[in-house]
């Protein structure tokens, strides 16, 4: 069986630095273990990638909390979780079309995610790989991963349901 993880937006600002929550902090141990279930060549980071222009865009005109600017620390992926990743994708934007495409290109079994937050950049993600790769099967790890809040992370995990993802450890 060829599966993939692939860690959505795991760095520094958004586990305790600038857009930091208890929620993320609380996920760290299991984050780190989930890393642990899966080889190298299986797992795929994401990084949130934003530049000095940040507060000019649109998300940042909605958000204006500078945070993951590239080569920054609080863009890096926290040190433990550091373990090698067979591809690491900046993106700029909540999802990643790189990324679905990546997953409709290689068309594994099944692919996990897993990582911050549940309600922006995780459904965004899931939402493109269903469009994407449809038969590929999709699960997300609910304990390794939290939303903005308690809330929107169980009402974002009942809308990837609704997307015929499998939903784990809720």
């Amino acid at each position: 069986m060829k599966k993939l993880l692939v860690l959505i937006d795991f760095q520094n600002d958004f586990i305790d630095g600038s857009l930091g929550s208890h929620e993320a902090q609380a996920i760290v141990p299991r984050v780190l273990e989930k890393l642990k279930e899966y080889a190298p060549a299986e797992r795929i980071a994401t990084m949130d990638t934003h530049f000095a222009d940040y507060l000019t865009t649109q998300e940042g005109q909605n958000l204006p909390i500078l945070h993951t600017q590239k080569d920054t620390f609080g863009w890096q992926l926290p040190v433990e979780a550091q373990v090698g990743f067979s591809r690491i994708i900046e993106k700029s934007t909540f999802g990643s079309i790189e990324l679905a495409e990546y997953i409709r290109e290689i068309q594994p079994d099944q692919v996990e995610l897993i990582g911050l937050d549940t309600d922006i950049c995780v459904i965004s993600n899931v939402v493109l790989i269903k469009n994407y790769a449809p038969e590929v099967k999709v699960i997300v790890d609910a304990s390794a991963s939290a939303g903005v809040t308690p809330e929107k992370h169980l009402a974002a995990l009942e809308t990837m349901r609704s997307l015929q993802v499998e939903i784990i450890n809720a």
